[in-house]
């Protein structure tokens, strides 16, 4: 699987867990919304460092994100 897509997936899914839009998610993790959207869907590359503001935001360790495991 493109870990890019594997990211977006664990991020959407986390973010409805928390019951937050893409644009409080942004504001949590000082990111703009439009970046936080590309990332959902699978069209941006996110760095280690964004991966690590996303899930700080997303109250989770960043190796959620990059999990198989997390929305099945």
């Amino acid at each position: 699987m493109d870990l890019r897509r594997l990211i977006g997936k664990n991020v959407r899914f986390r973010r409805k867990q928390l019951g937050i839009s893409q644009e409080e998610l942004a504001f949590r993790a000082r990111l703009h919304r439009t970046y936080v959207s590309g990332v959902e869907r699978g069209i941006r590359n996110p760095t280690v460092l964004i991966v690590g503001k996303l899930a700080k935001a997303l109250r989770v360790e960043p190796a959620a994100l990059l999990s198989q495991e997390t929305n099945r």
